[in-house]
């Protein structure tokens, strides 16, 4: 069923685009509200839910259990390596991943396997800034 683009879509779809990196559906409503637009909580989840399945919104679990949600650039299967300070994500391409997942399944018996791979770390300036704050 396809989702009706409504302006609280559009606007959930622009304060996501207005984030960097990964954030959850209830600090990106955070964000609406303080800004008075009277989209509810329930209405975030919708669209980014439909942004989502629509190839326009990336979605991952934080290493907590937690649902977070980014404006996608890059259309069709592909990976991230996500800063846990300062969130800062980037696309990557991962070959050898996908060769593994390919194998390991058919070793298995499985076809038309799917998978997910995103990367945790710290980027350059918040692994500096944590080295400095530990010296």
């Amino acid at each position: 069923m396809a989702q009706r683009n409504t302006w609280q879509r559009e606007r959930v779809r622009e304060a996501l685009a207005d984030v960097r990196g990964f954030v959850s559906a209830q600090t990106l409503h955070g964000t609406l509200r303080d800004e008075n637009t009277g989209i509810g909580l329930a209405t975030v989840y919708r669209a980014l839910a439909g942004l989502v399945a629509s190839g326009d919104a990336d979605s991952l679990l934080s290493p907590d259990g937690e649902a977070l949600y980014r404006a996608c650039s890059t259309q069709g299967h592909h990976h991230h390596l996500i800063c846990r300070r300062c969130g800062l994500t980037v696309e990557i391409e991962a070959t050898d991943v996908e060769q593994w997942a390919q194998r390991t399944a058919a070793m298995h018996g499985f076809r038309d396997a799917e998978h997910v791979v995103d990367v945790f770390g710290l980027c350059t300036p918040c692994a500096k800034a944590k080295a400095r704050a530990e010296a």
